[in-house]
């Protein structure tokens, strides 16, 4: 039987606390389920999220329909290096890029220009796309296994609670979702800000 780690971090006050952490196993099959183009869900800084593989259309639009989420709206990616998210991008200046460096890996969402051949499923009806170098562990080692991006969007149904629990995901969807990676949240207590990277306003705030 697999079972969780756990290890110690610190808190948004610096607080140590402990986290529990995904075996290897774990960390593989969710690994296999994205690059299979399942969905899963995994624990993120505030909340469980939702996760794929950004380049399969077909995953990311049924992790759309299990939200019930438009696609127009877009969607964020999350990584564990800045490198992760380049494909997806267009390529920025100095000044913008040291900004990025001195947020990440943290809780800051950026929306930065996307690149020309970003597909819509992923920007929606935007210019831009909301990207973020995650420094929840969990996240960072499942993009570090993938060496890649993933979507990352809360678990739920659009206009209801996100999911906070595993067994929060499993009253939500059931066996609508291929694998659920466990571990701990990351002590954030609202979902991660969203900023525009060109003008620095905050789109959404803590």
């Amino acid at each position: 039987m697999q079972v969780c780690r756990a290890l110690l971090t610190r808190n948004s006050r610096g607080q140590r606390k402990s986290l529990i952490s995904p075996s290897y196993w774990q960390l593989q099959t969710a690994t296999r389920w994205i690059r299979a183009g399942g969905v899963i869900a995994y624990p993120t800084e505030a909340v469980f999220g939702l996760g794929c593989d950004p380049a399969n259309r077909n995953a990311v639009q049924r992790l759309l329909g299990l939200k019930n989420r438009c696609w127009r709206k877009g969607l964020i990616l999350v990584a564990s290096e800045r490198r992760q998210l380049e494909p997806w991008l267009e390529k920025i200046c100095d000044s913008w890029s040291s900004q990025l460096d001195e947020s990440w890996p943290g809780p800051t969402t950026w929306l930065i220009p996307a690149a020309r051949d970003c597909p819509d499923w992923l920007s929606g009806e935007h210019l831009t796309l909301a990207v973020r170098v995650s420094a929840h562990p969990v996240v960072r080692q499942l993009c570090d296994r993938l060496d890649g991006a993933i979507v990352s969007t809360s678990a739920n149904t659009s206009g209801q609670r996100p999911a906070r629990s595993v067994l929060d995901i499993r009253l939500k969807f059931g066996s609508r979702i291929d694998f659920v990676l466990p571990g701990s949240l990351g002590g954030q207590r609202q979902p991660t800000e969203i900023r525009d990277l060109a003008s620095g306003q905050f789109i959404r705030k803590h």
